[in-house]
Parts: structure tokens; sequence; C-alpha cells
């Protein structure tokens, strides 16, 4: 089982990054996906989620109306688009999979991966 987050870099304040968080070893299709982020010292935080056929999805405060989750079954392959990036998304980002309801809690997933570092400067 394999869940490989990318697309993160480091970037300025006000600009866009999509990550991508590539599946294997396991139906894509059957699981609902989720974002975390986590800073050091910080507990890892739920980003956004989305059902497992894409026609539902959920967000954190902090993320709404900026960050756009959204799912490619045909290519087992979830995205993030991130835009208007702040200095306060500067984390580890990890995506995970969940056979269940939805959950912002990280330790009810059943997978997931390495994440990808996003870096904004101010």
């Amino acid at each position: 089982v394999q869940l490989q987050a990318s697309g993160g870099g480091l970037v300025q304040a006000g600009d866009s990054l999509r990550l991508s968080c590539a599946a294997s070893g396991f139906r894509f299709r059957d699981y609902r996906m989720g974002w975390f982020r986590q800073t050091p010292g910080k507990e890892r935080e739920f980003v956004a989620d989305i059902d497992r056929n894409g026609g539902s999805t959920g967000y954190a405060d902090s993320v709404k109306g900026r960050f756009t989750i959204s799912r490619d079954n045909a290519k087992n392959t979830a995205y993030l688009q991130m835009n208007n990036l702040q200095p306060g998304d500067t984390a580890v980002y990890s995506c995970a999979a969940r056979n269940g309801p939805r959950s912002i809690y990280f330790s009810t997933y059943t997978k997931w991966g390495q994440g990808t570092q996003v870096t904004v400067s101010s």
C-alpha cells in the first residue's frame, strides 16, 4: 500500500500550488481521501477530505475558500489545489485514506504516506 504526496515547494505569499497524492496497492475508489498538515511541535491538522466518488468535500475553516480537494479515480490520484497561500500554511502535507464516514481525525485513517513540504514566505 502506498500513498505518495508530491507537488510541494517554496512559494511566496499569494502564490498557488497543486499537491498530488498517488495511490497504489488498494482499491482507491473505495476510500475517502483526506489531506492533513503538520508543523514541528504541533498536532497534525485536518485540511480537507473528499468522499469516494468526489461528490462531497469538507474543509478546515482556515483553508475554506482557498483550497480545493479533488480526485481522479481513473488515475488513483487525489489533489489539493492551494490558492492564495499564506505563511501560516507552511507545513508538511500528507494524504490519507479511510474506508468509512467522514472524519477529521488522522488516527481514524488507515492508510497514509510520506508528506510533501510546503513553505510559504512572506
